[in-house]
């Protein structure tokens, strides 16, 4: 018997535990600072993450997009909901994959209330398009928003 309750330990201290999904909502915190706990940005230099948000999650070539602001970072004037926008956002470059579909997802679902029409991004969506924009500056990323649909 002590030896059959040995096998289990040893199987289960051996056992793999999961990983734990990165928390969104923690990692937004870095976000807030610029863009507000509330995704309400500040006028003339860091956007809201609503409408332009909710419209750029929608289509395949706005979600890349998405996945490259937070990987590549953005410069360069934009327009959104018929504002400009002139500063700049570096590149979250200690966020993994896992972490940038968690923070994004915590701005579709609790900042954009993007509601239930509104997909999950995945940690392989989101080095798919990590891979696809690898010469890519921020630069190029704030020129992709007009292309893609941004409002």
């Amino acid at each position: 018997m002590k030896r059959v309750a040995a096998l289990l330990t040893a199987l289960l201290l051996a056992a793999p535990v999961a990983a734990q999904a990165p928390d969104g909502a923690a990692l937004y915190k870095r976000c807030a600072a610029c863009h507000l706990p509330s995704g309400a940005g500040v006028p003339g230099a860091f956007p809201p993450l609503q409408t332009d948000f909710v419209t750029l999650a929608g289509k395949p070539d706005g979600r890349r997009y998405l996945a490259l602001v937070v990987i590549k970072g953005i410069a360069g004037p934009l327009t959104i909901d018929g504002k400009a926008y002139r500063s700049a956002m570096p590149a979250q470059s200690m966020l993994d994959d896992a972490g940038i579909a968690a923070v994004l997802n915590h701005v579709g679902s609790t900042i954009a209330k993007a509601g239930s029409g509104f997909r999950a991004f995945t940690p392989a969506e989101v080095a798919a398009a990590r891979k696809s924009g690898e010469g890519l500056t921020a630069a190029n990323v704030g020129a992709l928003h007009a292309t893609v649909g941004g409002k």
